[in-house]
């Protein structure tokens, strides 16, 4: 007899699997009428839905930290300014991820600004349809590895802290900035030593027994991706450190070979931080070193040779600058007792013609501290809240603000 019940079973069963489209994403949400729709629109076209997260910065950190992403969708519909909120966001963010905003701002200054810092946007209310399309392109985009799209300007933030003279601490703020971005703020950040012979960079990030990794005349004739990421120290995965050296190569070609290797490596990473603490390497490649940065610490000292040459280094960056978005953060970093110093912060800002944006106290216990393989900023000393409003600058976050003491005296025009 004819079982037609086992015969539709069997004709189930020999039938292909069809697999779901995948397209691996993560929605960070705010309201709940968002997060439906956007499951229901991938469920509707057969996609896999993405993980839904709560849009908070630990959450964020904390999701992309463990997943494999290729498109990240935040809810911005709570803001109240969405370019603003989308810029904090980002440094949290993988590079490689094709980034989507979805807000109900509506403005052309938003697409551009969001477009200047390479994400999507999509202005709410919209469609399922419109949604789905719109992930579809971005996905298309990135299997095509097609230059069209804000998502292939993203690039790490490079930050680059100078010292005016050295012995000023550019080195020690160099770790300290590395260590909140990476063990704080969750974000991934490699510290460049672009000091090719001297400094104690791996004592100020308490790493031991390393070396820097030597170039030879060979090494210098191509880059790629593999040798680039032979070259990097790991602290940690979210910490790298990239310091080379050379017995055969001048100081200009080691520069411009170690310049090569960071734009491999800047692919991976949200922040690069540049030590530049001697100053020495300032002229060798100022045009270059100044149209990359989104941001120049300049450190001084409390004495008036390291202000007057803070002042001519901050002089010619204005001058060689061609970008109104570059920012130059002024630290005093207070190497000696007071006593011992010749000059006082408001002389300092009396000569510089403008406020010092972070002061950081002499603390005589530091070294110790240092040496002890302690983090400043997670210390109680006097100088630990400068270090964690310096990071705080630099990621354009708010900071308490401390009353001016008017200046006793100027020096100089």
């Amino acid at each position: 007899m004819f079982d037609l019940v086992d015969s539709l079973r069997k004709t189930r069963s020999s039938g292909p699997i069809v697999e779901p489209e995948k397209i691996t994403s993560v929605l960070f949400a705010q309201t709940h009428e968002c997060e439906e729709l956007v499951l229901e629109a991938y469920r509707f076209e057969g996609i896999a839905p993405p993980a839904v997260v709560k849009n908070d910065d630990a959450e964020i950190a904390d999701h992309v930290r463990h997943a494999e992403i290729e498109v990240v969708i935040i809810e911005l519909n709570n803001s109240s300014n969405v370019s603003a909120d989308a810029e904090r966001i980002r440094h949290l963010l993988p590079n490689h991820a094709s980034v989507i905003v979805v807000g109900s701002e509506d403005a052309i200054s938003t697409i551009r600004n969001l477009k200047a810092i390479g994400f999507y946007y999509l202005f709410w209310p919209i469609t399922k349809q419109e949604l789905i399309d719109f992930v579809r392109s971005v996905s298309d985009n990135r299997k095509r590895h097609s230059s069209r799209g804000p998502g292939q300007n993203r690039r790490a933030k490079y930050i680059s802290i100078v010292g005016s003279k050295g012995g000023v601490g550019a080195t020690l703020l160099s770790a300290e900035v590395a260590y909140q971005l990476s063990a704080h703020k969750k974000t991934s950040v490699l510290v460049v030593d672009q000091n090719h012979y001297t400094g104690d960079l791996d004592i100020m990030m308490g790493i031991r027994d390393y070396e820097r990794r030597k170039v030879q005349k060979i090494d210098v004739a191509k880059v790629d991706e593999s040798l680039a990421q032979s070259l990097v120290f790991r602290q940690n995965s979210l910490l790298s450190v990239l310091s080379l050296n050379s017995d055969v190569v001048d100081n200009l070609t080691l520069l411009e070979y170690t310049n090569s290797v960071v734009d491999f490596l800047s692919q991976d990473v949200n922040f690069v931080i540049e030590d530049r603490s001697a100053s020495v390497a300032f002229g060798l490649d100022s045009d270059r070193f100044i149209g990359q940065c989104d941001a120049i610490v300049l450190v001084m000292s409390a004495t008036v040779a390291s202000v007057r040459d803070a002042a001519r280094m901050r002089d010619k960056i204005k001058r060689l600058n061609s970008d109104d978005s570059l920012r130059i953060i002024l630290v005093m970093n207070h190497t000696h007792p007071k006593k011992a110093e010749t000059l006082s912060k408001e002389d300092a800002e009396a000569f510089l013609k403008q406020p010092i944006d972070i002061e950081i106290p002499y603390c005589e216990q530091l070294p110790a501290l240092i040496l002890d393989n302690k983090r400043i900023a997670k210390s109680s000393l006097k100088a630990a809240e400068p270090l964690r409003q310096l990071t705080s600058t630099i990621l354009g976050e708010k900071v308490g603000s401390t009353k001016k003491k008017r200046s006793l005296f100027s020096f100089g025009s």
